[in-house]
């Protein structure tokens, strides 16, 4: 447990499947998807590793998608009833540590320009996939209406980046040797549209 936690703080993804294996994953899949603290933590990589270490046999690819995709969807239903029920405040509280207003505004933009389908692709965005479904709740979207676009996200992002990884897992020898590498580029891709928000915000008069 205490080699869970120096991962964790050390957000070390590769440290983070060794030593939480299953429950390690589901507890940080969780905490980004519905918890403020979660955007610190390394989603997209952290899956990305654990299915290069599928890919390996360290872990069922199966049973592995299964928590994932689980706990993406939940997080995302406990960061809606957060919305719904107090995250009202969130537009009135000043920056702290583990909370920006620019969040907010960052998320707030991504609705305006994709509308309901800004819950399945903020899953896709650092950061962006935690405030989302908060910020759902807050305007409140319909959860029959949230949940569907949440579900859908969910299994798209949570399968689709363990099955990147196990993909490349499969093809590339020793590809666990070459973690660092391959984790820094997923990060880079996943950090693009954020990038590309901010180039368009600019030019904007």
């Amino acid at each position: 447990m205490l080699d869970f936690l120096t991962a964790c703080i050390h957000l070390d993804p590769m440290a983070i499947v060794k030593t939480g294996g299953y429950l390690g994953i589901a507890i940080l899949i969780f905490a980004e998807s519905g918890l403020l603290f979660g955007v610190f933590f390394p989603g997209d990589s952290l899956l990305f590793v654990a299915g290069l270490l599928s890919a390996g046999g360290f872990l069922a690819f199966g049973p592995l998608v299964f928590v994932v995709v689980a706990m993406a969807i939940l997080g995302d239903s406990v960061g809606y009833w957060f919305g719904a029920n107090i995250g009202e405040s969130l537009f009135h509280r000043k920056d702290s540590r583990f909370f920006k207003q620019a969040y907010v505004a960052r998320t707030q933009d991504f609705f305006k320009t994709y509308g309901g389908r800004a819950v399945i692709l903020a899953r896709f965005v650092p950061i962006v996939r935690t405030v989302a479904p908060i910020l759902a709740g807050v305007g409140s979207m319909r959860y029959a209406h949230f949940f569907s676009y949440n579900a859908l996200g969910g299994f798209l992002w949570g399968a689709g980046v363990l099955s990147l990884g196990y993909f490349l897992g499969s093809v590339i020898p020793n590809s666990d040797a070459y973690v660092l590498p391959l984790s820094f580029v997923i990060i880079v891709i996943s950090f693009l549209p954020i990038f590309a928000n901010l180039v368009r915000a600019k030019r904007a008069p």
